[in-house]
């Protein structure tokens, strides 16, 4: 029989058999804790799918603000060139026509908002013109709130009164199928 020697004796080793748990209750610990970013993006409606043709209905042309944005994310509303910066403030006037214009919508709810892109628009550009026309219904909600209710415009208000300004006041946008590359 071979002598052992006290070195022999003195093998240290580390018992890893409890690694394995503990790394699967860290890897639980971060997936239970961790939060997912979400993107919001846009949020908007799509009408239901329906198998039917659609109703062409003939529209008054005083009651839709136009807004072309083309290839090289130049703005045309009604016919105009405009800046983007103006397009806030000219939907509002559109919309609530305070001066009973004869080129205006003849009341808020039957203003319709055509917003029309091409397809080389650039993202850029057309996000700041749906927000700026989103923007526009989103202070005029506003007015209309602190003048009836005396409260701002917002989703901690009541629904019975976020309807009735919603009635008088609708969100109406039509986006119309985007133009080929360049063609208008």
């Amino acid at each position: 029989m071979a002598k052992k020697s006290s070195r022999d004796r003195m093998n240290n080793e580390i018992n890893a058999g409890s690694m394995a748990d503990i790394a699967f209750l860290l890897l639980i610990f971060f997936l239970v804790t961790t939060t997912i970013v979400e993107d919001k993006g846009i949020t908007v409606k799509l009408p239901p799918w329906s198998e039917e043709d659609p109703d062409i209905t003939k529209l008054k042309t005083r009651n839709v603000f136009s807004v072309l944005v083309n290839a090289q994310d130049q703005l045309l509303v009604r016919g105009e060139p405009t800046r983007v910066e103006n397009l806030r403030e000219d939907a509002k006037i559109f919309i609530r026509n305070p001066y009973n214009a004869p080129d205006m919508a003849e009341k808020p709810t039957k203003a319709i908002i055509s917003l029309k892109n091409d397809r080389g628009t650039s993202y850029d550009a057309y996000l700041r013109v749906y927000n700026e026309l989103k923007a526009a219904y989103n202070e005029l909600w506003d007015e209309l709130s602190e003048q009836k209710y005396g409260v701002p415009y917002s989703d901690d208000m009541p629904f019975a009164y976020k309807k009735a300004i919603r009635d008088e006041i609708p969100f109406v946008l039509s986006e119309a199928e985007p133009t080929s590359f360049g063609e208008e």
